[in-house]
C-alpha cells in the first residue's frame, strides 16, 4: 500500500496527473477546455504534444485547461511517453477508456474544444502540422468567446 502511495505522489509531481476514470467536464466550467485522447503508441501524439505545450503557454489557466486523458492498458507505457514527450498539462490516465467511450472517441489523437458553457464546438481525429493553424485560430476564438451567465 505504501508504494502505491509513494507512486502516484511522484506520477503526480512528475506529470502533472489526476489518476480517475472519467474526465468531469463540469470542473473546468467558465474554461475553455481542449481535450486530446492519446496513448504512447500513437506517432501523430508526438507531434500534438509539443504544439499543446505551446499553446499551455500562450493562454492562462484560467482561460483555457488542457486535459490529455491516456488510454494505455500499461500506465508504464504513458510514463514512458511522457519522458520522451513531457507535457505541461494536465494528464488523465484512464485504461479503462471510459472518457473515450463516453465522448465516443473513435481515433486516436483524437480531441475536443470545450466552449466555457460544457458545449463541444469542435472536434478532430488526427493531428497534422500542416493545420496548426487551423487548431490555434479555433483555440483562440474559443477563448475570446464569452461564456453564457
Amino acid at each position: 500500500m505504501r508504494f502505491i502511495f509513494i507512486l502516484i505522489i511522484a506520477l503526480s509531481a512528475s506529470t502533472k496527473s489526476a489518476a480517475q476514470d472519467v474526465v468531469d467536464i463540469s470542473q473546468y466550467k467558465g474554461k475553455v477546455v481542449y481535450l486530446d485522447f492519446w496513448a504512447s503508441w500513437c506517432i501523430p501524439c508526438r507531434k500534438s504534444f509539443p504544439w499543446m505545450n505551446e499553446i499551455r503557454q500562450k493562454y492562462s489557466p484560467d482561460e483555457l485547461a488542457i486535459v490529455a486523458v491516456n488510454l494505455d492498458k500499461e500506465r508504464k507505457l504513458a510514463e514512458e511517453f511522457l519522458k520522451k514527450y513531457p507535457a505541461e498539462f494536465e494528464i488523465v490516465f484512464d485504461p479503462a477508456g471510459s472518457s473515450a467511450k463516453k465522448y465516443q472517441i473513435l481515433g486516436l489523437p483524437s480531441s475536443l474544444l470545450i466552449d466555457r458553457n460544457g458545449k463541444i464546438i469542435s472536434t478532430q481525429t488526427g493531428f497534422f502540422k500542416k493545420k496548426i493553424s487551423l487548431y490555434n485560430s479555433k483555440v483562440e476564438a474559443a477563448v475570446r468567446q464569452k461564456s453564457e451567465e
